[in-house]
């Protein structure tokens, strides 16, 4: 296996080993799994990504999440990001563009679930002819950069996430009754340590909106300066996309965004994601419960 590096300090392409090898041979497996604890962010060139083989591949790492209602592919291990519906590209102002829309917000996937994701893997299955990329950065590499006292404050603060709080920078209506239900606040702690490495992460996004005792002001605010040092332009990786790529990433230590493409033209993305467990230090990540 050889691992080309790709990003600004994390990411690298994985050459000699595909995805399949990985789903069927435990030494293809352990190698890989180490590169994904390392660079967090991993890409594979021209691979077979039927359904059945990225699932197959998602869960040599973990327990695969169900998709939330209201999703395109509802309680699957598929979550399908499409501008289309009954064989014909959306209207601008449909759903699905909206919600490709909410995409491109700097976030972590799922970190408004009860129980957050370890990571996501995504695969191009039909592209337009230019844009659409999807931009990562580091979180990890940007608590390393924090000072010292903030790293200090921050190590047990506690901050609440809500996928209807992202959801309503797009559109009041994109989070609809039945999600705002079935995903209500939860709170994770603002950086993750993973235990395979001992190094933490920031773990903000999107959907985060305050912060335990912090007025909601002052809690937004310095959630968007944190999300800001993360994502400086020179701390970013654009991926730009190819028929056949199979992207995974590492939600504990990594945040995304889709960015925009002729939404007249057909794009069609498909992602699982896998759980994370004790293992994965979801323990340490979960704040005191409070009595």
């Amino acid at each position: 296996m050889e691992l080309v590096p790709l990003g600004p300090g994390f990411g690298a392409e994985v050459r000699g080993v595909g995805i399949l090898d990985v789903a069927t041979d435990t030494d293809a497996y352990k190698a890989v799994r180490g590169a994904f604890e390392e660079h967090s962010l991993l890409v594979f060139r021209d691979q077979p990504v039927a359904d059945d083989i990225q699932v197959a591949y998602s869960r040599a790492f973990g327990p695969l999440e169900l998709t939330k209602v209201s999703s395109v592919g509802q309680n699957t291990f598929y979550s399908r990001l499409t501008n289309m519906v009954d064989g014909k590209v959306v209207a601008p102002d449909h759903r699905q563009i909206l919600v490709a829309k909410a995409n491109a917000l700097w976030h972590t996937d799922s970190s408004f679930k009860k129980t957050p994701a370890l990571a996501s893997v995504l695969t191009a299955r039909v592209l337009p002819a230019d844009g659409g990329e999807t931009e990562f950065t580091s979180t990890r590499r940007a608590w390393e950069r924090l000072p010292v006292d903030l790293q200090s404050r921050l190590k047990d603060a506690v901050a609440t996430h809500s996928y209807a709080n992202s959801r309503d920078q797009i559109h009041p209506d994109l989070a609809t009754d039945l999600e705002r239900k079935a995903l209500p606040p939860v709170r994770w702690r603002l950086n993750w340590r993973n235990p395979a490495n001992d190094r933490r992460a920031l773990y903000v996004a999107s959907h985060a909106y305050a912060i335990d005792g912090m007025d909601d002001r002052d809690a937004r605010q310095l959630l968007a300066q944190l999300l800001d040092e993360a994502t400086r332009r020179e701390f970013v990786y654009s991926h730009k996309w190819r028929q056949g790529d199979a992207v995974m990433w590492d939600n504990r230590a990594v945040l995304h965004r889709g960015r925009p493409w002729d939404y007249a033209r057909e794009r069609t993305m498909v992602r699982t994601t896998i759980s994370a467990t004790t293992a994965d230090g979801l323990d340490e990540v979960r704040p005191p419960v409070v009595h």
